[in-house]
């Protein structure tokens, strides 16, 4: 029986291969690879697809995130909130600059920034906060300007997964100070290797970033700030720009998936869905249920590949323990979260054999049925 993978990038190869490896030979005939044109075309396609101003390509979405908070000053003895249900990149790029983690509690339909827990973590040293645009579910940013404003911090948004959702007529990764991307391989907008990069509509912070990336370098031999080496490769952005293009057509294929999962998986393992349909472009697909593990043998066993985002809540981790008080709903999250396979190349089959398993295991388990 064939395997029903998580993400399927095998899929993508055969509908783009010649593309693909039409862009990588071009990068090698031009004997340009580091810098050039693939990255500016790309950094200027991507602008243009959110709606943004200014797109600085970096190395990957961990650099992006920590390049855009040492652009806003954040460092040694400041703190940025952070949601505790997030992958550790988002934490890890905090730590990175010198500055801490406050790690802020999720709302438990979501699992997305609880703004409430926000306010009760904050401290004289908070400076700025990182709404998570988890699962491909984009945060309520109009929520997070008004939570900012209030208390004076910036606007790093973690749009890692979020790549094309749109909320009150938004891109993610558009409306904070800076949005973070990656081009991780499995991400909805995918290179093949690492990538990432840093959106803002602010010319000093794009500028800021720029040199940063590139060892502070204003010019050959003049370096003006002490950066790094975070360039995105060229390679990359040809990929990047030969992928694009279909983004909105997958996007459109992984709701059409999601829609045909929500209809026929029992309702009580589901997140409601977010209010504005284009806020998700379901990077993941989660449920929710007792039993996690033992679902996920139970798909294992039928050909099915399921992955846990995330096992274990950021205040809880041997790198962040210690850290800050307990977070429950992402704690509860942790221990209760599956991903179901997401792409957009399942067909209607595959989700018939996903919802069938699923409906099947929860009938033998006695807590759920299909609606």
């Amino acid at each position: 029986m064939k395997k029903l993978a998580l993400v399927d990038l095998e899929a993508v190869w055969a509908e783009l291969g010649d593309e693909l490896e039409a862009a990588v030979l071009r990068v090698c005939r031009s004997h340009r690879y580091v810098g050039g044109d693939e990255i500016t075309s790309f950094e200027s396609d991507f602008a243009s697809f959110l709606g943004a101003e200014h797109v600085i390509g970096v190395a990957n979405g961990t650099d992006a995130i920590e390049l855009a908070l040492r652009a806003l000053g954040i460092g040694p003895g400041d703190e940025v909130l952070v949601p505790a249900n997030t992958f550790i990149a988002t934490a890890e790029a905090v730590s990175a600059t010198g500055a801490a983690p406050r790690f802020v509690d999720v709302e438990e339909e979501s699992g997305l920034i609880d703004l409430g827990d926000a306010a009760a973590r904050l401290t004289p040293v908070t400076r700025a906060v990182i709404p998570v645009h988890l699962y491909g579910r984009m945060v309520d940013m109009a929520a997070v300007m008004r939570f900012a404003a209030e208390n004076d911090l910036m606007i790093v948004e973690d749009a890692a997964q979020a790549h094309g959702a749109r909320r009150d007529g938004r891109s993610a990764g558009t409306v904070g100070h800076v949005g973070c991307f990656s081009f991780y391989p499995g991400k909805n907008l995918g290179a093949l290797g690492d990538a990432g990069a840093a959106v803002t509509g602010d010319a000093r912070l794009a500028e800021q970033i720029r040199l940063l990336r590139d060892h502070g370098r204003a010019g050959r031999d003049v370096h003006v700030v002490i950066g790094r080496n975070s360039r995105l490769d060229p390679m990359q952005a040809a990929v990047l720009s030969a992928k694009l293009p279909h983004l909105e057509r997958w996007t459109e294929a992984r709701r059409a998936a999601a829609a045909a999962l929500r209809e026929k998986l029992p309702a009580q393992i589901l997140d409601p869905p977010v209010d504005e349909p284009t806020a998700e472009v379901h990077h993941l697909f989660p449920v929710l249920l007792e039993g996690r593990d033992e679902l996920a043998e139970h798909l294992r066993e039928a050909g099915i590949m399921t992955g846990v985002h995330y096992r274990t809540a950021m205040p809880d981790t041997p790198a962040f323990a210690g850290s800050g008080e307990p977070c429950l709903a992402a704690r509860e999250r942790a221990r209760r979260q599956l991903s179901l396979p997401m792409h957009p190349h399942l067909a209607s089959e595959d989700l018939e054999r996903i919802t069938t398993a699923v409906g099947a295991f929860a009938a033998q388990a006695g807590t759920a049925s299909p609606r």
